[in-house]
């Protein structure tokens, strides 16, 4: 199926590594110049350098999205370089572990500027442009917001809001033909998510006993999962399509743990 993304320049936010580095190799794939947006020009431009060398179109904006500054910097690097935005993948952020017990205010708000708020200011700087292209905005969020996770306070709540702000801009931008969608990740197999099991005692049986309740297949999500979803959500083949949370998670949220195990 041809996507229709072909010469669209789209913004991936947290590019550089996992998730968002699958989503700009899969955009460039189909033809999209992905703009990799990350806090290090050195890790972004090792994404540049692999998606040119298969042939693809990508830029780099160094950028760290917590600083408010930065963000209206980001996009208007983008438009000085390509003169439009065709669409916005928000996707940066970092499960910090902020807390209730042994959190506090100035962390809290701090992991708020890390997941949320840079979601918000990269599209209200981008909205102009998105307006002129009739782009879309997909925003990439986690199972935190619905199921909680325990000891990670800000990062669930902004989850939560990540979804609510989906469905918000969803009704604030039909009148721009603007479509608006999530895509929620449980677990998904990332080089983050490899180091971080690779701290506890016994990695190997810890990451059996996850897969092993992940209903479909009893198996991680791959990231090429996560972003074949974001290019179909992108893409005018999703023409009628907005203001939808989707889960790309093999059944892990919704379905009956007992089924994991049949």
């Amino acid at each position: 199926m041809n996507l229709e993304l072909n010469d669209k320049v789209i913004i991936i936010t947290g590019a550089a590594k996992g998730i968002g580095r699958g989503i700009a190799e899969v955009f460039a794939g189909e033809g999209a110049v992905a703009v990799i947006v990350g806090r290090k020009a050195a890790d972004n431009q090792l994404v540049v350098a692999e998606i040119t060398a298969k042939g693809g179109r990508a830029f780099q904006v160094e950028a760290e999205l917590s600083d408010p500054e930065a963000c209206e910097k980001a996009v208007k690097a983008v438009i000085e370089q390509f003169g439009r935005i065709d669409g916005l993948v928000n996707n940066a952020g970092v499960n910090d572990g902020v807390g209730l017990e042994h959190g506090n205010y100035a962390d809290f708000l701090s992991s708020l500027h890390k997941n949320v708020v840079h979601y918000y200011l990269m599209a209200h700087h981008a909205l102009p442009e998105l307006i002129r292209s009739k782009g879309a905005i997909v925003n990439i969020t986690s199972k935190t917001g619905e199921t909680g996770q325990g000891n990670t306070s800000a990062y669930a709540a902004s989850n939560g809001a990540r979804n609510a702000l989906t469905r918000e801009w969803a009704v604030e931008l039909l009148k721009y033909n603007i479509r608006v969608n999530a895509i929620v990740v449980a677990e998904c197999w990332t080089p983050q998510y490899e180091t971080w099991i690779e701290t506890l005692p016994d990695a190997a049986e810890k990451l059996k006993e996850i897969s092993s309740k992940i209903p479909l297949e009893n198996r991680m999500t791959t990231v090429e999962e996560i972003a074949n979803t974001a290019a179909f959500l992108m893409s005018s083949r999703s023409s009628h399509t907005t203001g939808q949370i989707v889960y790309v998670d093999g059944g892990y949220v919704h379905l009956d743990r007992a089924l994991a195990n049949a």
